[in-house]
């Protein structure tokens, strides 16, 4: 069931991303009076789903689940139909309209992503607000990851600057580590002030070991409620009780519990626990997912968050510049994609859906969605041949030289173009598949 949640979510999030993205052409297509012959979402090779012709245009839904697409008169695109090119160019077809109108016709996709990613953005805060807890309200300091302690950190640092600037939040400063080329962190450390610079490889080091975040909030590991029947229970556990350590292995942070805790799956230990103002040993069993049977206190018990609530004319500005940072980070992910860690980390569409919850989250969901329709704005918008991109790349090439491109060279660079885009496909699922076996 809860595969079936995160693929029905997937596929939601897409339809609506492919849809829209389609009709980010079709809209100004028509405007420009070029007659579009097929619009679909999914691909229907040798045969669709559903389809249904109005006017000139034949709406379907194809089988094979990869995007959509729409077909426009008199254009090589990747349905590669070369017969109509060799007939007059018409009024009505794609190739007959000026250089500029095809522009905004192939940009139109990219377009209707970046201001959806936007709209979404702005929607969520409104509705929802935005709730963070700023960096200088991490009270315990950070937990850092093994790679972080290997660098000279110690759990319960307290970061001041990131490079030559203050981050806000937390996650700013893991992003500015893996996706920036921050590698000088000022920070507190018993009252006293201190530098730590990371070395030059820590992203490929990151990502060689599976760590996209390197520091988390550190807090207590205190008991919240405890479960009836479970192990916890029998051994004693109470509300408020905060676990100090777990056979002689200290427990400073709830993070470490987690860490430590799986280990010992299936074992009874010693509990040491503070108690009010006492000190208690209890001794416990871990069931086999290594868990006591008890809810924790979440970091919100502990740290003071930020609140921004706003209006509906508020949400706007705040919604492009949350999508515009986000847009930003993304980009500057890319380059870790060419290294030689970052092409291990690839995954595609199991990759994708495993992101989404096990349940239905609706701020998670739109989150999501929003985050896929800026990855799909960025990925068309790349130079290849069959992608938008590429279609704009040689527009641009037109408008400047005032040549259009061969008609021979146009359909060689399509045939390269998807190409391209079937081996990525073929290895981005093919890395997803890999990771499954190889669990």
């Amino acid at each position: 069931m809860d595969i079936a949640i995160k693929v029905a979510q997937f596929f939601l999030s897409i339809s609506l991303l492919v849809v829209l993205h389609e009709l980010g052409h079709f809209i100004p297509a028509r405007i420009f009076k070029v007659r579009v012959e097929k619009f679909y979402l999914f691909f229907d090779a040798w045969f669709s789903v559903f389809k249904k012709k109005i006017g000139d245009t034949e709406y379907g839904i194809g089988w094979l689940p990869l995007g959509g697409y729409v077909k426009l008169s008199g254009m090589i695109d990747e349905s590669m139909d070369t017969e109509q090119l060799k007939q007059p160019p018409q009024p009505w077809e794609f190739r007959s309209k000026p250089a500029w109108q095809r522009l905004i016709i192939m940009l139109g996709g990219v377009t209707v992503n970046v201001l959806l990613a936007f709209f979404i953005y702005a929607m969520m805060l409104f509705a929802w607000g935005k709730e963070y807890i700023p960096i200088e309200n991490l009270t315990y300091g950070v937990y850092a990851d093994s790679l972080m302690l290997e660098s000279g950190f110690h759990h319960g640092d307290k970061i001041l600057m990131v490079g030559d600037h203050k981050p806000k939040t937390l996650n700013e400063v893991n992003q500015e580590v893996l996706f920036g080329d921050a590698r000088d962190i000022k920070i507190s450390r018993d009252g006293r002030e201190m530098n730590i610079t990371l070395p030059e490889d820590i992203d490929q080091q990151m990502l060689a070991t599976g760590a996209q975040t390197i520091f988390y909030e550190q807090y207590p590991a205190v008991v919240d409620s405890v479960l009836p029947g479970s192990n916890a229970e029998k051994a004693g556990f109470r509300k408020n009780d905060q676990i100090l350590a777990i056979n002689n292995t200290e427990i400073p942070a709830f993070i470490t519990l987690r860490t430590v805790a799986p280990k010992l799956q299936g074992q009874s230990v010693e509990v040491k626990m503070k108690r009010g103002t006492d000190v208690i040993t209890l001794q416990a069993d871990l069931d086999s997912m290594g868990t006591f049977g008890f809810s924790a206190k979440s970091p919100l018990d502990f740290l003071e968050t930020t609140r921004q609530e706003y209006t509906f004319f508020e949400s706007f500005p705040a919604g492009v510049q949350e999508g515009t940072g986000i847009l930003v980070s993304y980009v500057r992910s890319l380059k870790l994609i060419f290294s030689s860690e970052g092409v291990k980390q690839v995954g595609g569409f199991g990759t994708i859906a495993g992101l989404y919850g096990t349940t239905w989250d609706w701020p998670r969901f739109w989150s999501m969605t929003a985050l896929l329709s800026i990855i799909l704005a960025v990925m068309n918008i790349l130079p290849i041949p069959a992608l938008d991109g590429g279609h704009v790349m040689f527009l641009l090439y037109e408008m400047i030289t005032g040549r259009e491109p061969n008609q021979k060279f146009m359909e060689y660079a399509q045939l390269i173009g998807i190409a391209i885009l079937l081996t990525l496909l073929l290895y981005a699922n093919g890395m997803d598949f890999f990771r499954w076996w190889s669990k």
